[in-house]
């Protein structure tokens, strides 16, 4: 297969590689020195909110090249060891503007798609990348499968995103990433209330208080969820929904599915909590029976009577505006 680039501007980075046998340094200016792309050359495109290991991990399969072999060409020294997701690459910026000239896409552009680039503490002055162990909270997610193919000209639809809670489903595929330890994405035709409720949290992130509404309501449905309470029998009807058509929730290691697909299963109502939250007026925080009422019938419940211990009864009664 012909690479999609032309041969000099791929060569040029190649000859500026450390010759690790001989442990010689690369060529000096080398790499600032690679001559324009032929017109119409593909991109491989970052996807929004990419980890920056997957990107350039995508870009290496472009080349055909392993990523340790595109930092090689690219004259940037790899320090430590590591994987997506459990791990992330911290650019210096000198190696970020490597790969700004290989990939031919302005650093504005991949600093605005990819979150860590820079890196937070990325390493000093050269062009350097170093591994970084990401903690389980803050651990990208599968991407888009069909979304990953279209931003990579077909090499591949494996991809790793920061995705922020307004993106978790892909309104286009029907596919979403509830939580890190799942390496492919679950599929979601069946559940059309998931895409639904996407747009609705978008909307909701207008609201002046969206942000903090959906962090209350999203702890009060986790609860909910985990406790078995008020929506129980929806919830699991959603869940196996989920199951039939991924099979694969039930074989990630010791996660079960109950817990891997919850973000996923509790979202429609979490988005109609926290844009009732958001919009509930300040007497009704005054009045908690009421607002129970009120948010009881938002989320198409009947009978809504939880108890003083309840954790949206507790916030409620301990929130003053």
């Amino acid at each position: 297969m012909r690479l999609p680039v032309n041969q000099t501007a791929l060569a040029a980075p190649l000859r500026a590689a450390p010759d690790t046998a001989r442990g010689s340094a690369p060529v000096a200016g080398a790499w600032a020195h690679i001559p324009p792309p032929a017109a119409g050359v593909s991109r491989v495109r970052p996807l929004p909110y990419e980890a920056t290991a997957s990107y350039l991990k995508r870009l290496a399969g472009f080349y055909r090249l392993t990523l340790s072999q595109l930092l090689d060409g690219c004259g940037i020294t790899l320090n430590g060891h590591g994987t997506t997701p459990t791990a992330e690459l911290a650019l210096s910026p000198a190696a970020a503007h490597h790969i700004t000239i290989l990939s031919r896409i302005p650093m504005r552009h991949l600093t605005h798609a990819l979150p860590r680039l820079p890196h937070p503490g990325s390493p000093g002055p050269g062009p350097t990348a170093h591994w970084k162990p990401l903690d389980a909270l803050h651990r990208p997610v599968a991407a888009c499968t069909l979304c990953t193919r279209r931003h990579s000209q077909g090499t591949t639809g494996a991809a790793w995103i920061h995705r922020p809670w307004h993106q978790l489903v892909c309104p286009r595929h029907h596919q979403a990433t509830p939580d890190p330890r799942l390496d492919t994405p679950v599929h979601t035709k069946t559940v059309p209330e998931l895409v639904t409720a996407r747009h609705a949290h978008r909307r909701l992130l207008r609201h002046p208080r969206g942000k903090s509404a959906w962090m209350t309501a999203r702890a009060i449905t986790t609860r909910w969820y985990d406790q078995q309470q008020h929506l129980t029998e929806r919830w699991h009807h959603r869940l196996n929904q989920l199951i039939v058509l991924n099979t694969h929730l039930d074989r990630v290691g010791n996660a079960s599915a109950v817990l891997l697909a919850r973000d996923l299963v509790i979202y429609p109502e979490t988005v109609v909590l926290a844009r009732t939250l958001a919009a509930l007026p300040r007497y009704r925080t005054q009045r908690p029976r009421e607002a129970l009422t009120a948010i009881g019938h938002r989320l198409g419940l009947s009978r809504f009577t939880p108890t003083t211990s309840d954790a949206l009864a507790t916030y409620l009664t301990r929130t003053r505006h």
